[in-house]
């Protein structure tokens, strides 16, 4: 029996993995169904104006502490090791959630909005945004250095899969927290200047938002509790000297006989010596820092975040059952590249993509410039979700989990994941200006720019991926040092 791997044991482990994931979806969605409520209730406060600005950064502080997170992910994965670490991001969620329900926590008047509670509120948002950013590299990395070659495509890719359900996850709660109440009228009184309708619903403006916010306490405890009891992996067990460890776990997923085969594979890169970033060349840190730049730059995240107001702004419709829509079209694609990814590889998804996107985006921008019926803007944002989400979504984080070698993969994974959530973050920020930009006498020359240059980047994002990108199907973790090796002596 103890020749013969254990699936289901891989699979449990797995599972706890993941479910950071969620909790990474979970957090960053959050914010779609919360943020008109947390502005209503910001701009009651009587001893500063909360702008458009302010609220731009209120919505976008958790992505602050994801940099923060992410480039402190190499250093955690190295030191407290893969699973640690992810206990600490828990930790970090769960202090969010709380934190986020209720900021005046000792320090401030409950419900009576000011400077200073915003800047409290922010600082639980941050604290969340950091373990986004250390579960977004570790998650996907721990998934990657426990999982057989053969499968590790569509291991990884379910750690999307729980992005993106934690995600939709969130936007139904936020739905049936909403019930039968309404989010807050904010109207412009004059250019900057907005005004909460007194007709406007008070319980989404004083305890909806907390209410969507503290939910995410229940995932994020069960999360650091199991995390508990998964093991270490191998491969940083190796890495510290520590093979009988390494090889307990190696057998009790793969057996014994190829479990040894395994370790030896290990033992022979982690042993080489201790190498500096650069010396496979620039090159696989610039593919992997361009795979995550490029994830974020086709503009993704703005539309996920934004989604209600997006919708709302096409007049078709409640727009949270739209977005609830969006997100289970966004689950399906997703299920699209967890089961095609071992047999089509990783370039082609990741091509095909780019271009569904780019589709779908100029789809929208048509829509805007020719007045086009809303349905076909609806559609097209659907086209450039899916398609988003059975290539990029998925697909980057598998090949940022297997890219690197082995004795530069923590290093090198915090700094292509910090470039993703730097890229998140100018996103964005910079979508709702740039959608409600007016030029050329055209009121709505936002949107028609906003897609267009999305639009224009996925076609940039494939041609990279073309030219620079290596397929790493069916390659273990110990190939991929081999591979760039090839290439810098081939210079």
């Amino acid at each position: 029996m103890k020749d013969k791997n254990n699936k289901l044991y891989l699979i449990s482990v797995v599972f706890v993995a993941i479910l950071g994931g969620l909790l990474f979806g979970y957090d960053t969605a959050v914010i779609s169904g919360a943020e008109k409520g947390l502005q209503a209730f910001f701009m009651g406060a009587t001893d500063f104006v909360y702008s458009d600005a302010i609220h731009g950064f209120t919505c976008s502080s958790a992505l602050v502490g994801c940099i923060i997170g992410s480039a402190f992910s190499g250093l955690a994965a190295s030191r407290l090791g893969r699973k640690r670490s992810l206990i600490l991001a828990g930790i970090f969620f769960f202090l969010s959630a709380c934190g986020s329900y209720y900021p005046e926590f000792l320090l401030f008047d409950y419900g009576k909005p000011s400077f200073n509670l915003m800047v409290a509120f922010n600082f639980y948002r941050i604290l969340g945004g950091f373990g986004v950013g250390l579960a977004s590299a570790i998650c996907p990395m721990y998934i990657a250095e426990v999982s057989p070659s053969n499968m590790r495509g569509t291991l990884v890719s379910w750690n999307q899969f729980a992005i993106i359900f934690g995600q939709l996850a969130v936007y139904f709660i936020n739905f049936l927290l909403l019930g039968e109440h309404t989010n807050p009228i904010i109207e412009e009184t004059a250019k900057g200047v907005y005004n909460v309708l007194p007709s406007s619903d008070p319980w989404t403006i004083s305890t909806g938002w907390r209410y969507m916010f503290g939910s995410e306490c229940f995932p994020a405890g069960l999360f650091t509790l199991l995390v508990c009891f998964v093991p270490e992996t191998p491969r940083y067990l190796a890495m510290i000297g520590q093979d009988m460890k390494a090889l307990a776990v190696l057998e009790r997923i793969n057996g014994a006989t190829k479990a040894k085969e395994i370790l030896a594979e290990i033992k022979s890169t982690v042993e080489e010596k201790k190498e500096k970033l650069f010396t496979y060349g620039w090159v696989v840190i610039f593919v992997g820092i361009m795979l995550s730049v490029f994830q974020q730059a086709v503009g993704i995240n703005a539309v996920l975040y934004f989604a209600p107001r997006i919708f709302e702004s096409m007049n078709m419709g409640n727009p949270m059952v739209q977005t609830v829509i969006m997100g289970i079209v966004n689950i399906l694609f997703t299920l699209v590249a967890i089961f095609t990814v071992e047999k089509w590889g990783r370039k082609p998804l990741l091509i095909y993509g780019s271009i569904g996107m780019a589709i779908g985006a100029a789809g929208v921008a048509m829509t805007n410039l020719l007045g086009l019926p809303a349905i076909v803007s609806v559609v097209s944002i659907m086209v450039y979700s899916a398609s988003f989400m059975f290539s990029w979504g998925p697909i980057c984080w598998v090949l940022i989990a297997e890219i690197f070698p082995n004795t530069i993969r923590g290093a090198a994974v915090a700094i292509a994941v910090a470039f993703q959530w730097i890229f998140n973050f100018i996103v964005s920020s910079t979508f709702v200006p740039m959608y409600n930009m007016r030029l050329l006498g055209m009121d709505n020359f936002g949107h028609i720019f906003a897609y267009a240059l999305y639009g224009v980047i996925c076609v940039l994002a494939a041609i990279f991926v073309w030219k620079m990108v290596p397929e790493t199907k069916g390659k273990t973790l110990e190939d991929m040092t081999r591979l760039w090796n090839d290439r810098r002596n081939k210079k």
